[in-house]
């Protein structure tokens, strides 16, 4: 089986609203609604575990799942006091016949169910060429000039432009494999700072499917803006 994990447990202090930031609504629906909407109607997800603070669950429940009718969401998971404990309590739930899931940010409403299905999609079949690949992530490409700097802020070195990616999510791994990672982070208390790195330090390979700019992340109002406009833009608005 194929779930999701849908990370929503932020506060999102830098929205400065009294209301976290995965509960702003987004012309009239919350934007983790709008986020968990792109899996329910993804064909390739079967199940989906929400994350909120444990302090949601009840509002998660009865303002997200149950007004929305999502039917694919199996479970809501009290989160942790960060991401990765947060993404952590989840995968430590999931039943042992879910051999992939993808790890998604509750705050990135704009992703489609079809890029969903396209990064499951592309798992499987570079597993299939490679066995060392057990992971694929979204990425934007990145547009500007990137420079390496010291502990100065001196410019040590400008870096090739096509060779770097700003990573997105979902990011969508073997089941098996990104629970040994975490098992393994966790017992080094490393922290990572994404799902990605943590299957990385194991050796694994991890692809990268380059997308675009829009997935993006809402952290700001600024971002919070830009998304109403591609909402707009494509028409969901409405």
């Amino acid at each position: 089986m194929i779930y999701a994990i849908i990370t929503a447990a932020g506060k999102g202090t830098r929205l400065k609203s009294n209301i976290s930031k995965q509960f702003i609504k987004i012309y009239g629906k919350p934007v983790l609604a709008h986020t968990v909407s792109s899996f329910e109607t993804c064909r390739e997800i079967e199940r989906i575990f929400i994350v909120v603070p444990k302090d949601y669950t009840d509002f998660c429940s009865s303002e997200i799942v149950n007004k929305y009718k999502f039917s694919k969401v199996e479970r809501i998971v009290a989160g942790g006091s960060t991401r990765q404990q947060s993404v952590f309590n989840a995968l430590k739930l999931l039943p042992e016949n879910c051999n992939i899931v993808s790890v998604h940010d509750g705050v990135r409403p704009l992703i489609t169910p079809a890029e969903i299905g396209n990064l499951i999609k592309n798992l499987i079949a570079s597993n299939k060429e490679d066995d060392k690949i057990r992971g694929i992530i979204t990425a934007a490409p990145a547009y500007e000039t990137v420079k390496k700097i010291d502990g100065s802020n001196n410019i040590d070195c400008t870096i090739t432009r096509s060779l770097v990616c700003m990573a997105q999510t979902p990011q969508v791994f073997f089941t098996g494999t990104l629970l040994e990672a975490y098992k393994k982070a966790d017992s080094e208390n490393y922290s990572g700072t994404d799902d990605s790195s943590l299957v990385e330090r194991l050796g694994w390979k991890v692809k990268a499917i380059i997308a675009h700019q829009e997935n993006i992340k809402i952290t700001t109002p600024m971002d919070l803006f830009l998304a109403e406009l591609i909402m707009h833009r494509n028409g969901k608005h409405k």
